[in-house]
């Protein structure tokens, strides 16, 4: 059995002096999205202090999916080795309607990429292996710190805090709220959440076992180990499953958590002869909202602070980290000058745009698995059975649609395409990863990319790459992509050519990156006026 770290509480020195601590950030909440927010921020060098009002890491696995898009965030945050190591890789999931496999999906059927589709790790190992992290940076959180008050002003916020040893104040230019669902912080402020809550119940169970299942995705509609809903089994590190189990409203909840009941609905689900111990039991529900705004003058919400979905796609955890890339480099920006204070304003604009695309996927998953009509139920049954022979049918069912990244349509700072391309890499959409070469090493392009703009040149043999690196000197970093076997201080050998491919780039191509990883702007031959031009609206300063 996992047993929790238990951090330890040192009194903050302004206790000892005049009660204030100043900075450039706060953030409450230290799970796995104030974490990437603090280890952003440090890697920016960025002066900030993160508080918690528990001193250890979250209890039970709760997220655990973690996709591609977020793993490749955690690589640029110094995390996604330890997490890809300690926990369990997978891209195939199974749909099952009763005792029938209705089909099967490969999420990431295409080769050569760095990172899997998906890997399940439990929130709390997460946790740890950021805190880590954090540490290694020189930071640390400021354990049961506890936000009780918030006032703002015109040029910040004051955070008052409550520790075991009397209050202080911390004085930011700005607050970075990732506290959670029951957010202090959003109630502090007297936020309300626009959405929906769903009229269902659901049991999780954290289930020690050593399972011959394959480590797949499986997902029952009316499965016959349990009558009227359906069921959900992952594996994940250290022999740990996780079993879902659809209840219905009208369930106990503190009946249905006492040991011998979920006991006998694993065994009903497992086998008799199926040994195993329970680690973690909770009953929930969800809901499907979100705060009209993300951004309320110096304060920020991200992740569940700002919105909520239902667990079915794996959209809460890895949007939340998701929202903390989107933020991060732009507060960066802002408090050194570098950009005005509008450009929160397209933090705002963009992950509410992502939230709504979550809440909407997530909602149709919710319908489609806990059907709340007769006809409803019979016409998703039909589809169910007509799965299992007909392929049409499979884009019909709606198991989780699960987690993507967001190809934001808010064009604040991107430039629109003149050029055709083939590829779906526009202005907003995540960059793609590739093979290449450095120096004889093999490694992913986007290692290469992040954290600050970048300028991706593919080779054109008239010097175009250092052409543009003398000409923006510091304010982008230039890659130039060149077929395998041309070799060159700085330069990446495309040596499977998927880079030349996934960007449907031909010699002369230029890709603008945003610190993100999003494509900011792309062309096919761009002038240096339009780089420049680019490049401003990227960092929001036209």
């Amino acid at each position: 059995m996992h047993v929790p770290p238990v951090y330890p509480y040192v009194p903050p020195r302004e206790l000892r002096s005049n009660g204030i601590a100043r900075t450039q950030v706060a953030i409450v909440g230290a799970g796995p999205v104030g974490l990437a927010c603090a280890i952003d921020l440090a890697q920016h060098g960025i002066d900030f202090i993160i508080i918690d009002d528990n001193n250890t890491v979250s209890a039970g696995s709760r997220a655990i999916c973690w996709a591609k898009r977020t793993l490749e965030i955690l690589d640029r945050l110094g995390c996604g080795d330890a997490v890809c190591a300690r926990g369990v890789s997978w891209k195939v999931g199974k749909v099952f309607f009763r005792d029938k496999l209705a089909y099967q999906f490969d999420l990431l059927p295409e080769p050569s990429h760095k990172r899997p589709a998906f890997v399940n790790l439990q929130q709390y190992l997460l946790e740890e292996i950021m805190v880590e992290r954090l540490r290694e940076l020189d930071h640390i959180v400021r354990w049961k710190n506890k936000a009780i008050g918030l006032q703002q002003r015109g040029d910040g916020a004051r955070l008052e805090v409550e520790t075991p040893d009397g209050r202080y104040a911390i004085e930011a230019e700005y607050v970075i709220a990732a506290d959670g669902a029951r957010s202090a912080v959003r109630d502090i402020l007297g936020l309300a959440w626009k959405g929906q809550v769903f009229r269902d119940r659901f049991l999780i169970a954290d289930v020690s076992m050593q399972g011959d299942f394959p480590t797949e995705r499986w997902f029952w509609f009316d499965p016959p180990f349990h009558s009227g809903g359906s069921a959900l089994l992952h594996k994940q590190a250290d022999d740990i499953w996780r079993i879902d189990l659809q209840l219905g409203w009208e369930c106990d909840p503190d009946e249905e958590k006492k040991p011998e009941h979920v006991i006998d609905r694993i065994r009903a689900m497992l086998g008799p002869d199926r040994a195993f111990e329970l680690e973690w039991v909770s009953v929930y529900t969800f809901q499907c909202a979100r705060l009209e705004r993300f951004v309320h003058g110096r304060v920020i919400f991200v992740g569940d602070a700002a919105h909520q979905v239902s667990p079915f796609g794996a959209r809460g955890g890895n949007s939340g980290i998701q929202d903390a890339d989107n933020l991060c480099w732009k507060l960066a920006r802002i408090v050194r000058d570098e950009s005005p204070a509008s450009l929160v304003q397209t933090y705002d604009d963009e992950r509410v745009e992502a939230a709504d695309e979550n809440i909407l996927n997530s909602s149709r998953s919710t319908d489609f698995i806990t059907p709340k009509s007769g006809a409803s139920r019979m016409m998703r049954d039909a589809v169910l059975a007509l799965s299992q022979q007909h392929p049409f049918a499979r884009l019909l069912v709606n198991s989780g649609r699960l987690s993507t990244p967001t190809a934001h349509c808010a064009k604040a700072l991107s430039t629109r395409d003149r050029d055709s391309f083939e590829c779906a890499l526009g202005p907003g959409a995540p960059a793609a990863d590739a093979p290449v070469r450095v120096a004889g090493r093999t490694m992913s392009l986007l290692d290469r990319l992040g954290g600050r703009f970048d300028l991706v040149v593919f080779d054109t043999n008239d010097g175009k790459a250092g052409a543009l690196q003398s000409e923006f000197g510091s304010d982008l970093r230039v890659a130039c992509i060149a077929p395998a076997g041309k070799q060159g201080k700085d330069v990446l050998e495309d040596i499977e050519g998927l880079a030349r491919h996934r960007y449907d780039a031909d010699a002369g191509a230029v890709y603008l990156l945003r610190p993100d990883h999003h494509v900011a702007a792309r062309w096919r031959a761009p002038s240096v006026a339009d780089v420049r031009s680019a490049l401003k609206c990227a960092q929001g300063m036209q």
